[in-house]
């Protein structure tokens, strides 16, 4: 693993005497368009829901003559650039009484860079973008860290001509030019979550040929602060036998702070890049991490589908999921449903208002913990 070092906040809380940034990587905003494919293997874990959203597919076939098809609609992150920024450096620096530096990486897009720039206020922003990279058999997520300003639009058009339409010559070409660009990061994020559900083998063999194919292009592997604890040691020794450098990445989607940052001497993006891409690296999972994962994803849920009275036209969780219609009209699931809410979509939304309440938290928190043995060798 080159030169990577990773400790555990619980088990000091010294670490940051000889270092004086934090780096909080992979996060996301509302420009982030996430996918609903989620929800059926979700609703698995839970019978009644699972049963009736069976129902609703066998009613919307019936009417419409089509599956229902859950890669047409997409939800949005509810917090905007501004207190996404604030949320991530808040926290590095009531932590560890630090310089924070945030880079927000959305799915195929910089819009939050972009908008943070153009407000004045945050200059030290990278432009950053999370590129989903589709394989034959499965995808993966490279997080692009650091894209040069003048030519971020031009780059991010290339990736995503890439995405919406898949070839090997251009997946080359274009790792090929994202190596190339000296004060660019490019980290391989949550390389072993099987996404597309393809099988632990066939998700390993793609896997190997990308990193193959990718040689020194892909800087770094990530840990993932939503990744279970058994994913991450497996990723820290796929990074030891390959010779490769481990970085953090949080990826929030709500409104609970990245869970494991990057620690550094630098003052900058491009100094901090530029000791990941030689193999330095300091990485450490904050108090937060060791709390049961499934109460995490169930706070991002109830964060997800909260309401937001600030963010005008975004207030309540159905105006920020979407839908693509078979016209190809993109529209909000409100004005979809035009006042009527389907029974299934009643039953989530009630459980999770059940959920989100305080004592509730408390009881899953007592339900779901587990003795874990947080080591690394």
């Amino acid at each position: 693993m080159n030169g990577t070092n990773i400790r555990l906040l619980w088990r000091d809380r010294r670490l940051c005497q000889r270092l004086r940034t934090g780096v909080s990587l992979h996060s996301h905003t509302m420009h982030s368009r996430e996918s609903l494919v989620f929800i059926p293997r979700l609703a698995a874990h839970i019978p009644a829901l699972a049963r009736e959203l069976e129902r609703v597919a066998r009613r919307y076939k019936q009417r419409t003559g089509r599956d229902l098809d859950y890669r047409r609609g997409y939800f949005t992150p509810p917090l905007p650039g501004r207190e996404a920024l604030d949320l991530e450096r808040q926290q590095i620096e009531e932590l560890f009484a630090i310089r924070a530096l945030v880079s927000l990486s959305d799915h195929d897009n910089i819009e939050a860079g972009l908008r943070l720039h153009a407000s004045g206020s945050a200059d030290d922003v990278p432009l950053s973008v999370e590129w989903t990279v589709p394989l034959p058999s499965t995808y993966f997520h490279l997080g692009i860290h650091n894209l040069p300003p003048r030519s971020a639009h031009s780059i991010v058009a290339g990736l995503n001509s890439y995405t919406s339409s898949p070839s090997s010559p251009l997946r080359r070409e274009l790792l090929d030019m994202l190596g190339g660009l000296e004060e660019t990061l490019v980290v391989l994020n949550h390389p072993l979550w099987d996404q597309a559900d393809v099988g632990s083998d066939r998700h390993r063999a793609a896997l190997a040929e990308l990193l193959a194919e990718a040689g020194g292009n892909v800087h770094a592997l990530e840990l993932n602060g939503l990744r279970p604890w058994a994913e991450n040691r497996a990723v820290t020794e796929m990074a030891r036998a390959s010779g490769r450098t481990l970085v953090a990445g949080g990826d929030r989607h709500g409104c609970e702070p990245n869970s494991v940052i990057n620690l550094t001497n630098a003052s900058s993006f491009s100094e901090f890049i530029q000791e990941v891409r030689q193999g330095a690296s300091e990485i450490v999972f904050l108090d937060h991490y060791r709390h049961p994962r499934a109460v995490r994803i169930i706070r991002a849920i109830c964060d997800i589908m909260g309401d937001f009275p600030d963010l005008a036209g975004r207030e309540r969780w159905d105006d920020r999921v979407h839908c693509r219609r078979f016209s190809d009209e993109i529209m909000p699931i409100s004005e979809l449903w035009n006042g009527y809410v389907p029974r299934v979509v009643r039953l989530f939304e009630g459980t999770v208002r059940l959920l989100r309440g305080p004592g509730m938290q408390r009881l899953l928190r007592l339900w779901f913990t587990r003795d874990a043995e947080f080591e690394f060798d």
